[in-house]
């Protein structure tokens, strides 16, 4: 198994927590860890719905990252990935707190990756799950001259 590299993780989660939409939906990366991403969500006004809970999309949103920086987490530094199936299960409305997704590389192929991400309130409570598959882009790299080697031995 390779090692990432911590100066790459924190080079990247800052760069990552900065994308415009992880800025327009509160969305911030925590960590990262080989085939491991952790993200949380505080809940804003923005994210309801005209019921007074979460929009479905803001948790769709959230497995879909959770899987994307998990599968990130295990390939090279020269591939990129966009996601081409979101499946997921709704376990529980939520109208308030914070929202913590917890994601995982399952299993990376060579042409599709496929991972799972499981949401969960502030109390604990499973609020959703899914599984995304993702296509690996081979040479699209990211434009960050100073971004630090990915692995280490």
């Amino acid at each position: 198994m390779k090692k990432l590299n911590p100066a790459y993780v924190d080079y990247f989660s800052e760069y990552v927590n900065a994308c415009p939409f992880f800025q327009l939906m509160s969305i911030h990366l925590d960590g990262v860890r080989y085939g491991k991403s952790y993200l949380d969500l505080e809940i804003h006004p923005k994210h309801m719905q005209p019921f007074g809970i979460i929009h479905g999309g803001v948790c769709a949103s959230l497995v879909e990252a959770g899987v994307f920086w998990a599968v990130h987490s295990q390939i090279p530094d020269d591939v990129g990935l966009t996601t081409v199936e979101l499946k997921l299960n709704y376990m529980a409305a939520v109208s308030t707190g914070s929202l913590r997704v917890n994601g995982d590389c399952l299993k990376v192929g060579k042409t599709l990756c496929l991972g799972q991400a499981h949401v969960t309130d502030a109390k604990g409570r499973d609020v959703a799950h899914g599984t995304a598959t993702l296509m690996l882009l081979p040479n699209k790299v990211v434009d960050m001259p100073d971004l630090p080697q990915k692995f280490i031995d």
